[in-house]
């Protein structure tokens, strides 16, 4: 089981194991938001504590919304929205893993996938080479 918690304390989270892998994306959403995300089924993310959503408003019909700690204003998670989950199911939410202790990490995978650059759907190609957290 992995804990974290914003830099406050007041939003928690519990996922039951340590993801495959992570993913530091450079797209204009992850980057402001500081996310480095993890991927969980949202049955097995215990989340504790208030949040404040947001979804961006520079795109007609963004798929996620972001949510942050009102207090200390750390990114925890994203949800996918109701139009996302019409169309794929409520299969999955995004962890940030900024918000872990690196020696929980240790061993995994992070990727750098190039969204700024990825045309919706598809692949994404990367802007680098992956690197295993702790090596």
């Amino acid at each position: 089981m992995l804990k974290l918690s914003c830099l406050c304390g007041q939003v928690r989270l519990e996922i039951p194991q340590r993801p495959d892998f992570i993913n530091a994306c450079n797209c204009t959403l992850c980057s402001k938001s500081g996310a480095r995300w993890a991927y969980f089924h949202p049955a097995a993310v215990g989340v504790a504590g208030t949040t404040k959503g947001y979804s961006r408003d520079d795109k007609e019909d963004p798929a996620a919304e972001i949510h942050f700690c009102p207090a200390c204003g750390s990114t925890t998670h994203f949800v996918l929205t109701a139009s996302a989950i019409a169309k794929f199911g409520n299969v999955q939410m995004g962890v940030n893993m900024r918000l872990a202790e690196e020696k929980d990490l240790l061993g995994t995978e992070l990727r750098y996938p190039d969204g700024r650059n990825w045309p919706g759907t598809g692949e994404f190609g990367y802007v680098r080479e992956a690197r295993i957290i702790g090596r």
